[in-house]
Order: C-alpha cells, then sequence, then structure tokens
C-alpha cells in the first residue's frame, strides 16, 4: 500500500437539495487530496438530483452519479452498498449529504491508518452542530460529546460493541468513520433491511459487525459537523413515536446476527439482554432509575447530617489528640 491510497468517499442522498452542496465541497477543501466521490441517488424528487449531476459533469474523472433502475429508492443502506461496489479505493469513507467534513479529515484519518496495520477502523468524536441555522439562540449550542473510551487507543474487538449496548461509549457518526475496503467486504457491508422508521440503526447495524471483527482505533479528534434539523431521520422516527419500535426491532437483529455468527463472548450476550430488558420493560426500567437516583440522594442527605450533628472529636481518627497530634500506644509484656 502506499503512503497516499486512495479513498473512495460514498454520499448517498435523497431530497437533500437544502445541503447537499455543502457536503460535497467540503470533500473539495479536503487537504488530503487523493480521493473518489461517488453520489448515489436515492430516488431523489427534488433538485439534488440536478446537483449532483453537475458535479459529475465538471469533475469526469473523479466524481460520478449513480441512480438506482427505475430512479427507485431503495433506501440508505442499499444506497451505500451500490457506492461501495462501484468504487476501488483501499479506504472508504461515508457522507450523508447534510454533513460536512473538516478540512483535515481524510489527511488525519489516513494517518492514523497508515500507521495502525491491525486497525480496520478509525473514528473520533462529531461536533453536534446547529449553529448552521444562523439563529443567534443556536450559536452556543454546538458540542462534540465525550468519546466513552480512552481516546487514542486501539480497542479489541467486542469491546465496543458491549461499551454501546451499556450506554458507555459514543456511536460514530456515519460521516465521522473511515475504514479498510477488505473490512466492509468481511462483514458484507450495510444491513439492507434497515429501512424506513428503522434506517435510523442501520449505521449502528453496520457498527455492530465491524466491532465484532477488527480492532477499532478511536481517536481524540473531532473530523466532521453532524447537523441536527428537524427533517433528519432521526428527527422523523422520534416525531412519530417510532424510535422504541426502531430500537428493538435492531437489538432483536442484533441477538439474531451473534447467534449466526457463534459469537460466545458472555459480556457482550449479557450486555444485549440488559438493554433488550430495558426496552422490553421501560416503566420499569425508569421506576429503578428514579429509585436509584433517590437512593443516592438520601446517602449523601445522610452524610451531611452525620458530619453536622457528630461532635468533631468523634470525625477525628481514634489516635489522634485533640491539639491534632497521633498518639501511639506501645503495648509491653509484663
Amino acid at each position: 500500500m502506499s503512503g497516499t491510497p486512495l479513498v473512495s468517499v460514498v454520499m448517498p442522498f435523497w431530497n437533500a437539495e437544502r445541503f447537499i452542496q455543502e457536503a460535497i465541497e467540503s470533500v473539495f477543501m479536503q487537504s488530503y487530496a487523493h480521493w473518489e466521490l461517488v453520489l448515489i441517488d436515492d430516488g431523489s424528487t427534488d433538485q439534488s438530483t440536478a446537483i449532483a449531476q453537475r458535479y459529475a459533469v465538471r469533475h469526469p474523472g473523479r466524481v460520478r452519479y449513480l441512480e438506482h433502475a427505475g430512479h427507485q429508492n431503495r433506501g440508505q443502506s442499499a444506497s451505500r452498498n451500490v457506492g461501495i461496489g462501484c468504487t476501488g479505493g483501499e479506504y472508504v469513507a461515508f457522507l450523508d449529504a447534510d454533513d460536512v467534513w473538516l478540512p483535515l479529515k481524510l489527511q488525519e484519518q489516513v494517518a492514523i491508518l497508515n500507521a495502525n496495520p491491525e486497525a480496520g477502523m478509525v473514528y473520533g468524536a462529531s461536533q453536534y452542530w446547529r449553529s448552521w441555522t444562523g439563529d443567534p439562540e443556536d450559536f452556543h449550542r454546538d458540542y462534540v460529546p465525550k468519546l466513552g473510551v480512552e481516546a487514542d487507543s486501539l480497542v479489541r474487538p467486542h469491546r465496543l460493541l458491549t461499551l454501546y449496548l451499556e450506554s458507555r461509549a459514543l456511536t460514530p457518526c456515519p460521516s465521522n468513520v473511515l475504514l479498510r475496503r477488505e473490512v466492509i467486504e468481511d462483514v458484507g457491508g450495510f444491513e439492507e433491511r434497515f429501512q424506513g422508521t428503522r434506517l435510523m440503526y442501520e449505521d449502528q447495524a453496520f457498527l455492530a459487525k465491524v466491532y465484532l471483527r477488527t480492532p477499532v482505533f478511536v481517536a481524540n479528534a473531532c473530523w466532521d459537523r453532524y447537523r441536527l434539523h428537524p427533517d433528519s431521520c432521526v428527527s422523523v422516527v422520534t416525531r412519530a413515536g417510532q424510535k422504541y419500535s426502531a430500537g428493538l426491532f435492531y437489538l432483536s437483529w442484533l441477538a439474531d446476527y451473534l447467534s449466526e455468527q457463534g459469537v460466545k463472548d458472555i459480556e457482550v450476550w449479557k450486555a444485549l439482554r440488559q438493554k433488550r430488558w430495558r426496552y422490553l420493560h421501560p416503566t420499569l426500567y425508569h421506576l429503578l432509575g428514579k429509585l436509584h437516583f433517590t437512593a443516592r440522594r438520601i446517602k449523601q442527605f445522610v452524610k451531611i447530617i452525620v458530619h453536622r450533628i457528630l461532635p468533631v472529636s468523634a470525625n477525628r481518627p481514634l489516635n489522634e489528640t485533640a491539639d491534632g497530634t497521633s498518639q501511639t500506644t506501645v503495648l509491653r509484656k509484663s
């Protein structure tokens, strides 16, 4: 492999006329120049089709426009798989049409994978981006969540899946990751059954397969802006009240996948059972959470009361005198 391997950038889109040009331009702004971009039209009915086609015409050999037969809408996973299959880069990156990359994204991620040949994927944290609206109230609402794992480290297979199921580790946005092509091929790409209201878990299903197969490098860096807006998949599914059923479908799929792959990892299965229990018994789970919170508050309150009520001497170590010096008692044989 050369020091500047080709990166295939896969961008599926559907009715993304508001944001797609900004997303594409963020690829052209990369400090790393050895990339190809494929734009997969998932049956758009707005001007995003024309925008994508113009870029393909202006940059032949570097940007390609693809669509499904008959301009069908087949879903994001199917579109990603088409893009992966029609490109040839050693590394593969994804960029959703409503997100943007920061300029050093590819340069720094390629350097990490080059320096860590055992890593099949690299990711960092995304900026959750609200200030794109230009509304002064949104200027201070951008944030970068914590990774939840040791930064700048190589995490062994299975571990990240366990931490995700335990809600302890950040799930990277698709626009943030960079993978080796052979890893994507080994896990069979994206699961195309995650469509409609289940779409919000298509990336997590893919990541679960990757986490089980290869070490992953987790970096202390922010490489993309994840745009928060009311028309995003997550927002639409949440408003429709379908987030719970989508999550339960994902967990059922994951249990089947673990069984099919013969995964015996006790920690993964334990975390999955606990996560699924929380979905099946949400009221009881929230009640137990409130009881746990109340118990902690009572414990803290009791500690404060004890320190206030007991005399100062009662809080001193047994071998400490009133003047603060320590006193040692020596036992002698008679």
